[in-house]
């Protein structure tokens, strides 16, 4: 038996008072009011409702280490990052890293691998693998729809994996960006419970009314919070609050516990916050994950002070896991496991003849995955349409990591980078090879060497080459988190220094191979319009 005394913030009652838990075999079986209590608060433990853990290229065992030292106890995690590079076998990866640590993972089975049809993946899974996951009792949730066109459109294959969520009373999560009226309507009207990827309060209001939950995001390129937040006190029983993707620096300062933060500095109710951030999770997607209630698993954080949030200790299952910023148990690392079939590049094959007047460029807005679709006047006389850095026009390649085949060319304004190139394997959602830079011969060279490395991030300006190796299916490394945001960090200053104004360059880069996210998009089949949601030429 073991007793913990403090201020215990209650979340379903929503009120605090001085108290003791008493733990018996990882529940509380008594929270017992104790007047004599003093010192820190005692809070449930936080849950992130939709993230993709690949995306802090750490693996499951290694993202815990840092989480629980924030207070996070719970991540509701889609795979389909690795799924589309490994499928089944990489979801079994992530799910069985998770097992070694305390931490509770909830994984979905991804419902869009590949994304669209427009792309191409290391693996498929159809309706009929889609299944076989839900029926696993690891696997908790049909993740993130984000084909909405062949929901709304009543595609077959998109339906049956629907139905069989719906069968198995498996909750369906949604990804619908500006969708709006009659589309959203039959979207909802799917199945879908849930949606991320809201920017604008109004369309947030349509989605509630419609019975959708919403998922305040705050991630490492997507920030929502700021605008959003008032949901917290208008709507606090169908918000929850995630970060999605989170590079490692990011992970290194926080999670969910600096969200819980901000929204007390812009003057939420404490409850209403543990409300989005603990019990809403729990209860939409049915979690083991104790809410301070006697009989619930002992799951719980010790703050000094709920201002500051600052998480002194947490607790899983009645064990503490963390003390003062520090993990009490080992990450232990799986071995590497990765898809890679890409021959080299060659500068030649980065030139672009000129085939009209016009070109179209991707248009990228510091803090936003959504892009735009401008235009580029031509040099008259031209035989080569060039990057032009003093402009910030520069060139995208996307190239096929899977089935050697040429590579998709097309050019971006947004990034700043006057000199150089960054290329990575990192490029939602099949994770072919992405680059960006001031010139083929960098970028051809940068591609090339993440090729060598099995995947990565890099900087190369001539002979300045900066690399960190991804062997994890070319998007998650084998270090700590304090290791892994040190290497990013390094790569990620040169390219700043480079003349990139962008707060996360790398990141921001990897949403331009998505083409579920309007507006202007380029896979490894070439540029595409997610207006039209079709591939469009290069020239217009």
């Amino acid at each position: 038996m073991k007793k913990i005394s403090g201020i215990i913030v209650d979340p379903l009652g929503r009120n605090k008072f001085p108290g003791t838990l008493v733990i018996e075999q990882g529940r509380i079986v008594e929270v017992l009011p104790d007047s004599a209590a003093k010192g820190p608060f005692i809070l449930p433990g936080l849950i992130d409702s939709h993230i993709h853990i690949e995306s802090s290229m750490l693996t499951p065992a290694a993202f815990a280490a840092k989480a629980v030292c924030h207070g996070t106890v719970a991540v509701v995690a889609d795979p389909h990052e690795i799924a589309n590079v490994l499928g089944i076998p990489g979801i079994d990866f992530m799910v069985e890293s998770g097992r070694q640590v305390p931490l509770k993972f909830y994984f979905g089975a991804p419902s869009c691998v590949p994304a669209t049809g427009f792309e191409s993946s290391g693996a498929t899974l159809d309706a009929r693998d889609v299944e076989a996951l839900l029926k696993r009792e690891d696997i908790f949730f049909l993740a993130e729809m984000m084909n909405f066109p062949w929901v709304i459109g009543q595609d077959p294959e998109v339906i049956a994996k629907l139905a069989a969520a719906a069968k198995l009373g498996k909750r369906v999560d949604g990804h619908a960006p500006g969708l709006r009226g009659d589309a959203l309507a039959a979207y909802a009207k799917a199945g879908i419970s849930t949606d991320h990827e809201s920017s604008t309060l109004d369309e947030c209001y349509e989605k509630l009314a419609l019975g959708m939950k919403i998922m305040l995001r705050q991630g490492s390129s997507a920030r929502d919070f700021e605008v959003l937040h008032p949901l917290i006190t208008s709507h606090p029983e169908q918000c929850m609050l995630c970060t999605d993707d989170l590079k490692p620096a990011d992970l290194v300062r926080g999670h969910i516990n600096l969200l819980v933060k901000e929204g007390l500095r812009l003057g939420h109710d404490l409850f209403d916050l543990l409300q989005c951030a603990c019990v809403n999770p729990v209860r939409h997607y049915g979690l083991g994950v104790g809410l301070l209630q006697k009989g619930d698993p002992a799951d719980f954080i010790v703050v000094e002070d709920l201002e500051r949030m600052e998480v002194r200790a947490a607790w899983i299952n009645g064990e503490m896991v963390s003390d003062k910023g520090k993990p009490l148990f080992e990450a232990v690392q799986p071995r590497a496991i990765n898809h890679f079939n890409a021959p080299p590049l060659t500068a030649e094959q980065l030139r672009v003849e000129v085939r009209g007047a016009r070109l179209k460029v991707i248009e990228v807005t510091d803090g936003q995955i959504v892009t735009g679709a401008g235009e580029y006047a031509v040099p008259a006389g031209s035989a080569l349409v060039e990057p032009d850095p003093a402009t910030d026009l520069l060139k995208i390649l996307v190239l096929n990591r899977y089935t050697p085949a040429p590579p998709a060319i097309g050019f971006v304004r947004g990034f700043g980078l006057q000199n150089g190139a960054m290329a990575s394997s990192i490029a939602h959602d099949s994770h072919n090879l992405i680059a960006i830079g001031s010139n083929d011969v960098d970028m051809a060279r940068a591609v090339n060497l993440l090729q060598e490395s099995g995947g990565g991030i890099c900087f190369v300006k001539g002979e300045e080459v900066h690399r960190m190796a991804l062997p994890v299916a070319g998007l998650m490394g084998l270090g700590s988190c304090e290791e892994m945001a040190k290497n990013y960090s390094v790569i990620e200053q040169r390219v700043k220094e480079n003349g990139s104004t962008l707060q996360t360059p790398f990141m921001t880069m990897a949403f331009l191979a998505l083409p579920v996210i309007p507006s202007l998009k380029i896979t490894d089949k070439g540029l595409f319009d997610g207006e039209k949601f079709e591939l469009t030429d290069l020239f217009v």
